[in-house]
This record gives C-alpha cells, structure tokens and sequence, in this order.
C-alpha cells in the first residue's frame, strides 16, 4: 500500500523542480543534499514513478515530475488555505495578486484603507505579469487577483468589476500616423500586450514595435516621443490632463478592458473582506468595483 508524501517532503520536491538542482534546493532550505534527494527518492519509491532524470551534469524533471510539482504546488496552497480559512476573518493572512498597472494606480488606496481598517490582517502583495498571477490563483499560491479577465477553464471567478478602458497615447506633436509609427509594447505575458498585438491584426498592419518590459518603461518612452502605445486610462489620465501625453484617435479604441477581482471557487475570509471593501468603502477619489451577480457566468471557462 502506498504511504503518505509529507508537507514537508513536497516542499523539498518542489524546490528540487523550482533549481533543477539537489544542490540548490538543499541550500534554499537549510538542509543537507543527502537529505534533500532521500525526500525525493521517497516519493518516487512511494509513487512508483520517476521524478527527475539526469542532464548533463544536472537534473530535470521528467513528465510525471511535471505533473506531480503542479500537485504539490496545488496541495500545499489548498493547505495554506485551510489554515487561514478557519482564523478570525480579521485576524488571518491576505496574499493579493496584482498587474503592474492596476497595482500602481488602481489598488494602492484601497489598499491602505483596508490596512488601517483590518490591521491585525497580514497583507502580502505580488505583482506578476497576468498569465502568471492566475496560474498562482489556481495553485491557491494567491487569494485573489486583481487584473484582466481570467483565463478561459480555469475554475476561477469574478467576484467584483471596475470600469477602465485601453486608449492609445503619444508624445503631443510628436505622434506620427498611428499606422506607421513605431508601437511600444510591455514584455511577455502581458494582457496589455497580447490585447495590443490583436489590435494590430485587426487593423491589418505590421508597425515597428519597441519592447520595453515594464509598464513604467513604456509610459516614459510614450512621454519621450519614442512610439505610442496601448495603456488603461488609469494610468495616463494625469499625464494627459498635464499635457505630457495625448489619446490617439485609432479605430477600434478605446477598448473596455474592466479590472477584475478573482478568487478561487472557495474564497478565504480575508479575501472576501477585501472584495467587499473594494465595493462598499472605496477610498475618496477613486472608483469602487461593482459586485458581480454570482452566476456560472462569472466562472472562467464556463462561456
């Protein structure tokens, strides 16, 4: 009969895949290599599969090692979870994923109004470009995640909404024909990215592009006249009001592109507090988010 695969052991198969390495992952959590590849060999003997295979002077994970870390990573959330599912709602741990852009200019205010109202709950905060930020949210690394909208069949829901729109902006007087002119783009993995790239196919060109990375990058090269690019209207509004950056008249924009607030199927306390809080006590000078009618259709993957 097989035994059970410790939380510790999962921890240290995990950090074994994170490395690629025995050595590293050793290092990483303060034990010894012999014990860090006697975890490993323990759930192989225990699964009756190999994890990871020899590289060169290395290791990878094999196919079933793939898929067993994507386990681990999804048990040992579901755990984390748990524990905080059945503290004090005010008292427990709140790890927020954000996109950089929302992060900056949309969830720092309310952010800090909830820390002053909650300030025995333990705030985390990590900003990841969005495909990553919602792998984390199925893997239960994350409770809640504000950015686009998630992607399609991942068990995720939308629990509250707030407008914003995609407008195109330039350098004022040093914007050429939006046709032409040179487009700068944030890195891989970027909504606002992929949603630019869609753009430029319905409008059937192939402009220079400027990949920049960061969101800050590309609102300074905009603001430098370096090409015009594809942002939320919260970013720019006050760029815009100043003169710094002008809208673009482009076909197809603006684009509503609303943020989103998603949790996994079963929520935790702090979480839900959170959501509530960006609906009902918004703070002065910003928008709040709008509820979302609890449907199948708020589900990601169930259209």
């Amino acid at each position: 009969m097989m035994g059970t695969v410790s939380a510790v052991r999962m921890e240290t198969y995990l950090a074994v895949a994170r490395h690629n390495s025995i050595r590293r992952a050793a290092v990483e959590l303060h034990i010894t290599e012999a014990a860090a590849s006697a975890a490993v060999a323990y759930i192989e003997k225990q699964l009756g599969a190999k994890l990871i295979a020899k590289s060169g002077r290395g290791i990878v994970l094999t196919d079933a090692g793939r898929v067993y870390a994507d386990y681990c990573r999804s048990i040992l959330g579901l755990m984390r979870e748990a524990q905080a599912a059945v503290r004090r709602a005010d008292t427990g741990r709140l790890r927020i994923g954000v996109v950089a852009t929302a992060g900056e200019y949309v969830l720092l205010r309310p952010l800090a109004a909830f820390r002053d109202r909650y300030p025995d709950i333990e705030l985390g905060l990590s900003i990841h470009p969005r495909d990553l930020l919602f792998l984390e949210l199925q893997h239960h690394e994350t409770d809640l995640v504000i950015a686009g909208r998630p992607p399609r069949a991942a068990g995720l829901v939308v629990r509250a909404r707030r407008p914003s729109r995609l407008v195109v902006v330039g350098s004022p007087g040093r914007c050429p024909d939006p046709l032409t002119a040179t487009w700068l783009l944030r890195g891989h993995g970027s909504g606002t990215r992929a949603t630019t790239v869609a753009l430029l196919d319905r409008l059937q060109i192939r402009p220079p592009t400027l990949t920049l990375g960061t969101h800050g990058a590309v609102l300074a090269a905009a603001r430098e006249g370096l090409g015009i690019t594809l942002i939320h209207n919260d970013a720019v509004e006050s760029h815009v009001a100043a003169g710094d950056l002008e809208i673009l008249p482009v076909e197809g924009t603006p684009l509503d592109r609303p943020w989103h607030a998603v949790t996994t199927r079963t929520p935790t306390p702090p979480a839900r507090l959170f959501i509530d809080h960006l609906m009902q006590h918004a703070a002065p000078g910003t928008r709040p988010f709008d509820p979302v009618a609890a449907s199948t259709n708020n589900v990601a993957g169930s259209h």
